[in-house]
């Protein structure tokens, strides 16, 4: 069942992003002070998945994780562990990418 949710919430995403492409930053029509501040927020986002990141690679010592965790679930073969196993793998990986995108 996770499995299929996974999925579901895959094509969601991808889904999502062809229908409502990111904006182009609009920070250079903003004055300085605005531009300053965007890029703030930008570098406590990176921040803040680097710290998501090292939390889950706590978590899977054992796992190649990379900067990507979107590619680590593209690459994974379902099936490659023990059914236990690869349901916590792929439950603690689409939270921190849920955790990244919600920004906590």
């Amino acid at each position: 069942m996770f499995v299929l949710r996974l999925v579901v919430r895959r094509a969601r995403r991808r889904v999502r992003r062809l229908v409502h492409p990111r904006r182009p930053d609009r920070a250079a029509a903003r004055p300085d002070h605005a531009a300053d501040h965007a890029a703030d927020r930008a570098a406590a986002r990176a921040a803040l998945a680097e710290r998501v990141r090292g939390d889950l690679t706590a978590d899977l010592p054992d796992e190649d994780l990379g900067q990507d965790l979107d590619d680590c679930l593209d690459r994974y073969v379902l099936g490659s562990k023990p059914r236990c196993e690869e349901v916590e793998y792929l439950e603690l990986v689409q939270e921190a990418i849920d955790r990244i995108e919600r920004g906590r």
